[in-house]
């Protein structure tokens, strides 16, 4: 059941992940998903491509103070929504001859051979990805085909990546996984010392992948990005600043992503 209260309209649900509550907040142009949780501290995020606003709130702040930490950081929020907009973005994939696709930040020419076996793809020729697939295939099931193979490649690059890094920092992560995800390169679990990289991540430089795994090993010293993560980022990866703007400058998916 919703219901307006001075620019919110609320909604209460069962605690479920820690969130007790949630609420939208109109502050001038700027809608704003807000969730009170066990947190401590506000986190307030951006998401592409629409630039749609996320913000958990500790349970025991106020409407207005919320209202008053959005204001604080409408400058932020808008200079963050242009620059989604401005972003180019990948044209929806149809998985067809001479079609664009990237891998580790080149672009390469799809070229399909019709193959009676099972699926794969190969890359052996400059400039070009061959996708062995069956005549009668679907453009989905070539995604897929491209995917896959999208998966395998990065799951052979990362246990390196992990190894180098985890010396440097001086931590160990428990466990760690490859998956398709909406809103975030990477994300990491300090409790289980999990790490789960974006599939998406194999169309980057290798400079983008190794500072999103770098990134998420740093969680594993520091939950969240404040100045203490940024100062061990800087003392690991002095160039991540550099990185991180050069993953944020790639073109977008064609997908519709949700926070």
């Amino acid at each position: 059941m919703r219901q307006s209260l001075n620019g919110y309209s609320r909604s209460s649900k069962p605690t479920m992940n820690t969130e007790i509550e949630s609420f939208t907040l109109q502050v001038q142009e700027i809608e704003v998903l807000v969730s009170r949780k066990a947190v401590k501290t506000v986190h307030l995020s951006v998401y592409p491509p629409d630039g749609k606003v996320k913000m958990s709130v500790p349970s025991f702040l106020g409407n207005e103070a919320i209202r008053n930490a959005v204001i604080l950081r409408l400058s932020w929020i808008r200079k963050q929504q242009e620059r989604f907009r401005n972003q180019a973005r990948q044209s929806k994939r149809d998985m067809v001859n001479g079609e664009s696709i990237y891998w580790l930040g080149q672009r390469y020419r799809l070229n399909l051979v019709e193959s009676p076996r099972s699926f794969y793809v190969l890359q052996d020729r400059i400039g070009f990805v061959d996708l062995y697939c069956k005549r009668d295939s679907s453009a989905e099931q070539r995604e897929g085909i491209l995917y896959e193979w999208y998966r395998k490649q990065l799951k052979t690059m990362i246990p390196g990546l992990l190894a180098k890094w985890e010396s440097v920092i001086g931590v160990h992560a428990n466990d760690w996984g490859v998956k398709r995800m909406k809103t975030k390169w990477g994300t990491c679990t300090p409790e289980a010392k999990r790490i789960w990289l974006n599939l998406e991540l194999a169309k980057k430089s290798p400079n983008c992948i190794e500072y999103v795994v770098v990134h998420e090993l740093v969680h594993l010293l520091e939950r969240h990005h404040n100045a203490r993560f940024k100062s061990l980022m800087t003392q690991f990866m002095p160039l991540w600043t550099q990185y991180r703007a050069e993953l944020n400058q790639a073109p977008l998916a064609d997908e519709e992503w949700e926070c």
